[in-house]
């Protein structure tokens, strides 16, 4: 290769042996930190040197980019160990990782950047979609191919977000489901005098979380005064178990305990002595005064109780957060002090989460204002 002079301010211009023209021009830098550089050629300098002004115009304005030979796979796994990794909670992480492995990256993880598309998308969704692929793992499908190309669009790798172009996966509400009046004093009946009947009580009059029971401290409980102090929650991760803060300020909370809970613990309490497990910090615990893990918890205890008062199959421990919460706004209870209870981010996640008992609520508030335009009504003849 022989390099001729270059032009005053033509940039990288030179002259191959073979007598064509080349320039090249810096379009921005990989996630690794390295100039990315676009070339183009001619026959002509004058031709090139067009062609590089046109080039530096497009940097100008954002519109020029090159990607190089990276796919649409290599992002992702850039962007999985770079940006999602730690900026996100490992669970988190953890299930990016997954789907990416088992659905994105087969399907159009080989294409180059510079080539990939919204029809790409499109055809990668309806694909599953005739394959019976859940619209809510179609979602997820989508949410993660844009999260990567969201990052790809920052370190200047692509000059849009194709999925933008392409309409998400319709997404159905998931249907709440609670357990009946009869079936939770089943359940309350059925753990009696046992190790679990305090867990079930406690899980039903505050609404917490399934990791944040598990994560409770005799510490986080007043007795006294009948207040819960919500300050971890349990996670479990390929095996490991760790604590770890609520996310948000509103996970941090205090819940008010009512009497009949304040009853239940103390039992525990006692229960637990009798076990020796009096030097266990947890409230609820293994039998060895340990964590409790979900997946031995569902299928040792859990399901044994459930089935045990009669409860269908379908309903999971984590119902019993949906039935305290439809109990408590059944009952009149602000959304506001549902909301603040649970541990919500805002009121209308819990309104849009039990608007199944909205219409109920409506139907109350009508009745209770039944008798506006009746006060001087006069019986008719």
């Amino acid at each position: 290769m022989a390099a001729k002079k270059r032009g005053h301010g033509e940039g990288s211009i030179f002259q191959r042996g073979n007598g064509r023209w080349t320039a090249a021009i810096t379009v921005g830098t990989n996630a690794d930190g390295k100039r990315i550089r676009k070339w183009v050629s001619g026959k002509t300098k004058k031709e090139v040197t067009d062609e590089l002004t046109k080039l530096q115009g497009q940097k100008l304005n954002g519109t020029l980019v090159d990607s190089g030979r990276m796919t649409v796979g290599e992002l992702i796994d850039k962007w999985l160990e770079t940006s999602s990794r730690p900026n996100t909670e490992p669970n988190t992480h953890a299930r990016y990782e997954g789907i990416a492995r088992l659905h994105v990256k087969p399907a159009v993880g080989s294409i180059k950047l510079s080539k990939f598309n919204p029809m790409h998308v499109q055809t990668m969704l309806s694909t599953m979609e005739a394959a019976n692929v859940g619209e809510r793992t179609r979602g997820h499908v989508y949410a993660v191919l844009r999260r990567a190309l969201n990052v790809g669009l920052r370190w200047g790798l692509v000059v849009r977000n194709v999925c933008d172009a392409v309409d998400p996966p319709k997404q159905k509400r998931a249907e709440i489901v609670t357990l009946l009046e009869d079936q939770v004093l089943s359940l309350i009946s059925a753990a009696e005098g046992t190790r679990w009947h305090a867990l079930f009580v406690v899980a039903l009059a505050t609404g917490l979380r399934q990791g944040e029971l598990f994560a409770l401290k005799w510490i986080d409980i007043d007795l006294e005064n009948g207040v819960l102090s919500v300050r971890h929650s349990l996670e479990e991760l390929k095996g490991k178990l760790r604590l770890k803060e609520p996310k948000s300020k509103s996970g941090r909370r205090q819940v008010t305990l009512p009497a009949g809970a304040i009853a239940a613990l103390r039992s525990h309490k006692a229960i637990q002595a009798a076990e020796g497990l009096e030097s266990s910090e947890l409230v609820f615990c293994a039998a060895e005064g340990g964590f409790l893990r979900k997946s031995n918890f569902e299928r040792r205890v859990w399901n044994k109780f459930r089935d045990k008062a009669k409860i269908p199959d379908t309903i999971t421990f984590h119902d019993l957060r949906h039935t305290s919460a439809t109990i408590l706004l059944g009952a009149g209870v602000h959304p506001k002090i549902v909301q603040e209870r649970l541990g919500h981010s805002s009121i209308q996640l819990t309104m849009d989460t039990y608007s199944h008992i909205l219409p109920t609520m409506q139907q109350d508030a009508a009745t209770k204002l039944d008798h506006i335009g009746r006060v001087n009504e006069s019986p008719k003849p």
